[in-house]
């Protein structure tokens, strides 16, 4: 009877290697076993979700085709909370994010969050380490080509375009897409990198493309934190983006509106900042009362 049993094992197994390939015995457990920050389910599996992972559509830049194999490069790899974001570009060790169950591994998973996936593709792309930052920095970044509105995304995206969800004050996702209506993306917690379908409507907040080379426009630093940029300037217009610490961001102009107090100072000048089509008191902005070389609008 053993014999029979045995035999028959024998049989199914072959007819699943016939029918699936070699993937007994190579699914490894879900902690890793396929490799440092992999999901160890074999190589088989990687490979065909690797497969659909690749630039889908033409048009893109070289950087942004480059881009886009470097994160699709990393397929299977885990999403852990604070990965991506060491001294230099990479997957690192993530941490519980204190609000979904699922992170409270991740301080033993090597891998990437969401924005830790963008910058490793596009400093792999580019070799600099141009999107160093969490989503928001990264959308409103200064190597900016171009942005699209949530209106404009189903229509004018191209591979390597970085798909932003949330609103203008809270972006709080970040993903590459490849073309055909799909991106590669690290989601959340408890879950890998992966190629998924672009979420369209909902939270979708817009896109932007990246131009990895020199920064255009007059290139200045905000100073202190939870600093507001406003739709109009004014300090009651409405609140488009907070700047948490000092950030570098481009100015287009500035004009003399309403006049503000802040930390000791008064002043009536307001830069306009085009990657947030918003104002900012110059009271916040490192260079001066009135910043020189930068024209006056209108």
């Amino acid at each position: 009877m053993r014999v029979r049993l045995a035999i028959a094992a024998v049989a199914v197994a072959a007819a699943l290697t016939v029918a699936f390939g070699p993937v007994l015995g190579s699914i490894g457990s879900i902690d890793g076993a396929g490799g440092p920050g992999r999901t160890g389910k074999g190589d088989l599996v990687l490979a065909a979700a690797g497969a659909d992972c690749a630039v889908l559509a033409p048009g893109a830049s070289a950087a942004a085709e480059s881009a886009v194999r470097a994160a699709c490069s990393q397929l299977g790899t885990w999403y852990t909370w604070g990965g991506g974001h060491g001294a230099r570009p990479g997957p690192t060790y993530g941490h519980p994010d204190g609000v979904d169950p699922a992170s409270d591994h991740d301080a033993e998973r090597l891998g990437f969050d969401c924005s830790g996936l963008v910058r490793y593709a596009y400093a792999q792309a580019t070799g600099q380490d141009v999107l160093n930052g969490p989503a928001a920095k990264q959308f409103y970044t200064v190597h900016a080509a171009q942005r699209l509105t949530a209106d404009q995304v189903p229509g004018a995206l191209l591979p390597g375009d970085l798909i932003a969800y949330g609103s203008s004050a809270a972006l709080h996702h970040i993903a590459v897409y490849l073309g055909a209506g799909r991106m590669v993306e690290a989601r959340q917690s408890g879950t890998h990198v992966a190629v998924n379908d672009v979420r369209f409507g909902g939270e979708l907040f817009g896109a932007v493309r990246i131009d990895p080379g020199p920064v255009q426009g007059h290139l200045v630093s905000t100073w202190g934190t939870g600093v507001w940029a406003h739709a109009q300037p004014a300090a009651e217009s409405a609140r488009v983006y907070a700047f948490d610490g000092p950030t570098a961001v481009r100015v287009d102009c500035q004009e003399h509106a309403q006049s503000v107090t802040a930390e000791g100072i008064t002043n009536d000048a307001w830069s306009f900042l085009p990657d947030y089509r918003a104002w900012i008191s110059n009271i916040y902005v490192q260079g001066g009362y009135w910043l020189d070389g930068v024209p006056a609008c209108g």
